[in-house]
């Protein structure tokens, strides 16, 4: 092994809208936070990190020309509300998904995909 995963990190031209959209739609909470770069945590215990990227250039799901390059899978025990829940909080919803997925955007265009 070289090392072991420390944090997850995404881009972002607003690192606290995005870390505050995830606080809603994934339960995350803020460890520590600046203009730059903004640490949270799961109730699992990993680590998402937003880091402010004035350039960042959305996925345009599915071109393939704006890959998406990396989703989170949000499990959920009621697709419907988690659903409502996600959009209220400014996801918007993608092409593709079947019966137990839905594919979304976060508001800076990270696709994810709330799985029943």
């Amino acid at each position: 092994m070289v090392g072991e995963l420390d944090i997850i990190v995404l881009d972002t031209p607003d690192v606290k809208g995005l870390s505050a959209f995830y606080e809603q739609v994934a339960g995350v909470t803020v460890t520590d936070a600046d203009d730059e770069w903004v640490t949270t945590a799961t109730p699992e215990g990993w680590q998402i990190a937003f880091q402010r990227a004035d350039d960042h250039v959305p996925a345009r799901w599915p071109d393939p020309v704006y890959p998406q390059q990396l989703h989170l899978d949000l499990l959920v025990p009621d697709l419907g509300a988690a659903v409502g829940r996600a959009e209220q909080a400014g996801a918007t919803r993608l092409p593709g998904g079947g019966e137990t997925i839905r594919v979304y955007a976060d508001p800076v265009g990270h696709p994810f995909c709330l799985v029943w």
